[in-house]
């Protein structure tokens, strides 16, 4: 890469293969110890993508989410997600597409139809609280899974319980299983795309397609429906949704964004939930200080706090276009890919890093949206963040008033799985008495 110094920015000199298992295998070390080494802006070339920029500091992230969308594409830099989200979600749209659709999918998720949802949320959290056993560990991350899961079918699908539900369950836990281990990023990232050997795609080919037969037989019904101005869910407000022409989504369309909210807003979110409990019954101040406070500000800073310090996405990308960026001093060429990491952002930027201290987000000068950066940030920030910020702190809530937890081992370690990171062993958990 050019730069303006007439140098690239510094990166390890090991070959692609070899970043790409360090990546895969050890990330959190492996980057801590690139950035020691390199700084703030460092260049790394993987099997995921032979040259690629990752930036550390908050003030050089700033660059980048200020940086117009027709200079740099996120669209691009998630193209990886395509066999499974579909090439027209939002994630993989960029320019006047993405933000066509944007501007479609934002209403549900703001303002009074965002409150609309607490109920389910906390409907779901009580079922989950009432299946679990007393007085022997359980791991925590399952449940938190099958919760959030729920709220999507029911939140955006509009689906109750029966069985057209349940077998929609099965088929998207049976298609997303296998792609969410570390194996299949793997798989991902050698294969281009398409997941490895003929036989583990047609078999992730299969079931995506026994997902969508339900998908398009329920966009046919919702099309054919004659109450959906009277229905609260996500899936019946984007059928009405039309554009500043008066368009409306295709099939096509309505089947990616459904898919695409179901993988960023099920497995994200009960990740984080999960880690918000291994936080919190590890630290009995913040627990103490929760349970007795009946705080909602407190509460959200809990929840913030956790997502800064177990983020579960460890970055975003953009690819540069149309003419090289500058970027801190370099200029990255057209085509490469530029990395703000939050992991790297949530560890550099603020002091005693290493501890659990929602105190953060109530001082008089809290973290801002280029030092707390779960959600991405700029125009791409995730749409969906105000509802996983609701879903956590309203589970959150459920299970202190209702439950009594118990760590049953150790804090638990961090591991990538698929695209997120996950708590290795599951977060294990006793519940000592019967819930109230």
């Amino acid at each position: 890469m050019a730069a303006v110094n007439g140098t690239a920015p510094p990166g390890p000199p090991l070959p692609a293969l070899i970043q790409t298992f360090a990546f895969v295998l050890a990330p959190g070390r492996y980057i801590t110890a690139c950035q020691r080494r390199y700084g703030d802006v460092v260049t790394f070339s993987t099997k995921f993508d032979s040259n690629f920029v990752m930036v550390f500091d908050p003030a050089i992230v700033k660059q980048v989410f200020q940086a117009g969308p027709d200079r740099l594409h996120a669209g691009k830099a998630n193209a990886l997600l395509a066999p499974v989200l579909g090439d027209r979600s939002i994630l993989l749209l960029d320019g006047e597409e993405h933000l066509r659709q944007r501007k479609l999918m934002l209403p549900p998720f703001h303002g009074r139809r965002l409150s609309a949802y607490e109920d389910v949320m906390r409907e779901a959290a009580d079922r989950a609280i009432d299946s679990w056993p007393v007085g022997e560990d359980f791991t925590l991350m399952p449940s938190m899974q099958m919760l959030t899961l729920e709220v999507i079918m029911r939140t955006v699908f509009g689906f109750e319980e029966g069985a057209r539900k349940d077998e929609l369950t099965r088929r998207i836990r049976a298609m997303l299983d296998p792609v969410s281990r570390r194996i299949g990023v793997v798989l991902l990232a050698l294969s281009g795309g398409r997941f490895g050997t003929r036989r583990v795609v047609e078999s992730f080919e299969r079931r995506r397609a026994e997902v969508d037969t339900m998908i398009f037989e329920e966009i046919a019904r919702r099309r054919e429906a004659p109450d959906l101005e009277e229905r609260d869910d996500i899936f019946s407000m984007l059928v009405l949704a039309r554009d500043e022409d008066g368009r409306a989504l295709s099939d096509r369309e309505l089947r990616d964004e459904l898919v695409t909210l179901l993988v960023a807003g099920h497995e994200t979110t009960a990740t984080g939930l999960a880690w918000a409990f291994d936080l919190l019954l590890h630290d009995p101040r913040v627990m103490a200080k929760l349970r007795d406070g009946d705080d909602d500000e407190y509460l959200d800073a809990v929840v913030k706090e956790t997502l800064r310090a177990r983020p579960v996405i460890p970055g975003v990308g953009r690819v540069v276009q149309e003419e090289p960026f500058a970027l801190n001093g370099y200029e990255i060429p057209v085509g490469i890919e530029i990395n703000p990491s939050i992991t790297g952002v949530h560890r550099c930027a603020y002091a005693r890093h290493t501890e659990f201290r929602p105190e953060r987000f109530l001082e008089p000068d809290p973290p801002d949206t280029y030092t707390w950066i779960p959600f991405g940030g700029g125009v791409r920030r995730c749409l969906g963040a105000p509802f996983a910020l609701m879903e956590m702190r309203t589970v959150v809530r459920r299970v202190l008033e209702r439950a009594r937890l118990e760590a049953a081992a150790p804090p638990d370690r961090v591991l990538r799985r698929g695209i997120t990171m996950v708590p290795k062993h599951g977060v294990r958990v006793i519940q000592r008495r019967p819930p109230s």
